[in-house]
């Protein structure tokens, strides 16, 4: 079997455009991966196309060869743009080779541990001003069947946050504890937001009400600052949605700068480099919750890897999303009633594509908002849950 040919796609999704890839081979099977890169897009659809000069002609089954050589000949290491696109392909390499097998990808690595992993919804506050917004949005999003809801409630604050700005946080958080009760599970995100300073206030401040982590509380660039933040943090601290690849990790872990590792697999080097990630977490009993507010291939290969790994502890996933989500691809998510979704075992990543609904979508630019607007602020009103309810075993 032979690569014949390397294509990026892209939909637009609002927030941002997905970019999904479809790597076709000779002897008809097709591979899906995601690519999807926030505000670059155009720059990853160009590392896509340098790949595919590369490796058309290859044989897609020799995943590990094939990426190591790719990028060691790249020169360049690491980053997101290059790590974007050798993660997509190295996620549509396991698909056809899954495929080709009529077996799900986590057959491949070992096969499965559980049939369901635990989510938690981002995406749910859609439209919120309010503490009352708030509160409100989450009473809906934990009817819906989540355990678990995560937000950035810190506006369009750099580095630094006042009392009356933190006032207003708090309120917010006490909105939401006091709407879902104590037995639902909050994540606080951060965006890479906070110097060391008010970064340790603001966990002290909101240890009370008990969230499951402070994710991204300083810039990802700066390892000594987020140490000294998880060493003075009552709250576990969460990292890694823009780290990339073993060598992002392994220091981190070694200097014991998180609770949780995030590793994005459509950033940090695919499905294989995110087991790798995994079991060094692993060696010091770290929780692996990997980024996931992307589109359905991001998910379908995280849960692949969620069905494989001993130490995942957590699914993120947009609880609502853009209207046009259940057309572009046949994914078809089951969550249950206790908030776990179930992990897929059809061939491969099991996903297949829409060309027709897509089309319907093209590229439209979307500049991130991260210090400007909501991040993931979806049109009110226009939001779609694209959820199965329940458990059908």
């Amino acid at each position: 079997m032979k690569i014949t040919s390397v294509e990026p796609i892209v939909v637009d999704f609002y927030r941002t455009n997905l970019v999904l890839v479809r790597v076709t081979t000779d002897e008809g099977i097709t591979g899906l991966g995601e690519a999807t890169l926030e505000g670059k897009e155009r720059a990853v659809q160009g590392a896509i196309a340098e790949l595919a000069e590369a490796v058309v002609g290859l044989d897609p089954t020799r995943i590990s060869g094939t990426l190591y050589e790719l990028a060691r000949d790249w020169y360049w290491r690491g980053g997101p743009v290059i790590m974007t696109a050798l993660s997509s392909l190295e996620m549509a390499l396991w698909d056809i080779s899954a495929r080709e097998l009529g077996v799900p990808v986590h057959r491949l690595l070992g096969g499965a541990t559980r049939d369901r992993v635990r989510a938690y919804a981002n995406g749910w506050f859609s439209g919120a001003v309010t503490p009352e917004d708030y509160a409100a949005a989450a009473r809906r999003t934990v009817e819906s069947g989540f355990r678990g809801l995560k937000w950035d409630p810190f506006e369009n604050y750099d580095l630094t946050i006042t009392s009356r700005q933190l006032d207003r946080v708090l309120g917010q958080l006490d909105a939401v504890r006091s709407a879902v009760g104590p037995d639902v599970e909050l994540f606080v995100e951060g965006h890479g937001r906070f110097d060391v300073r008010h970064a340790v206030r603001i966990a002290r401040e909101i240890a009370q009400f008990d969230p499951v982590w402070f994710e991204e509380p300083c810039p990802p660039d700066n390892l000594d600052a987020l140490v000294d933040i998880r060493r003075a943090s009552p709250v576990p601290i969460a990292a890694g949605e823009r780290w990339f690849g073993r060598q992002g990790f392994a220091p981190a872990l070694a200097r014991q700068a998180v609770d949780f590792v995030q590793p994005d697999v459509t950033h940090a080097g695919g499905i294989a480099e995110l087991a790798f990630i995994s079991t060094l977490a692993a060696t010091s009993y770290v929780g692996f919750a990997p980024h996931n507010p992307s589109g359905p291939l991001s998910t379908a290969a995280t849960l692949q890897l969620g069905a494989v790994l001993p130490n995942f502890r957590y699914l993120e996933i947009m609880a609502t999303d853009v209207p046009w989500r259940p057309e572009v691809t046949d994914e078809r998510l089951v969550l249950t009633q206790e908030g776990d979704v179930l992990i897929p075992t059809g061939p491969g990543l099991g996903i297949e594509l829409d060309l027709e609904a897509i089309a319907r979508h093209p590229f439209t630019p979307h500049p991130m908002r991260l210090f400007k607007d909501a991040v993931y602020d979806i049109r009110p009103g226009d939001e779609r849950s694209f959820f199965n309810l329940g458990d059908p075993r």
